[in-house]
């Protein structure tokens, strides 16, 4: 028997990603446990990856205080995904004022712009991993450069 409601808890966050118009891509996020159905939809520039739009809707939260952070989305036009990234999230999205929750969907999110743009082009998906691990390379631990 659970002694309060954290005790059993089962949060999911899932991601999709697809092209847009106008060469844009498409980045949504949703996430759900029993308290929250929060939804985020970025639209990026495939060239640039520059965000051109950004909006959550929240569905469902606990306090009537959630949505007051939306305005804060609007903070992301103009903002390159890259170097930096991590930072900009926390000043727009950290602190007391802001919202933890839509900084973790925002920071498995937007990465994957680069993802899309690194694989462009190819069909194989071990040629598109390939051109991703090189494209990407310092980017994380699992792209390391390799000694040859």
């Amino acid at each position: 028997m659970a002694l309060n409601a954290m005790e059993d808890f089962k949060r999911d966050i899932s991601y999709h990603v697809q092209r847009g118009d106008e060469d844009q891509i498409v980045l949504t996020a949703h996430l759900k446990d029993r308290f929250h159905d929060v939804r985020i939809e970025v639209r990026v520039d495939y060239e640039s990856l520059k965000i051109h739009a950004a909006r959550v809707n929240f569905v469902r939260c606990p306090s009537d205080d959630c949505p007051t952070v939306a305005w804060r989305m609007e903070r992301l036009v103009g903002v390159t995904i890259g170097r930096g990234l991590n930072r900009t999230l926390q000043e727009i999205f950290g602190g007391g004022e802001g919202c933890g929750n839509l900084r973790v969907m925002l920071l498995g999110l937007l990465p994957l712009a680069m993802n899309v743009k690194a694989s462009a082009g190819f069909g194989e998906e071990q040629e598109m991993l390939d051109a991703i691990r090189e494209r990407l390379t310092g980017s994380c631990a699992g792209y390391v450069k390799r000694q040859e």
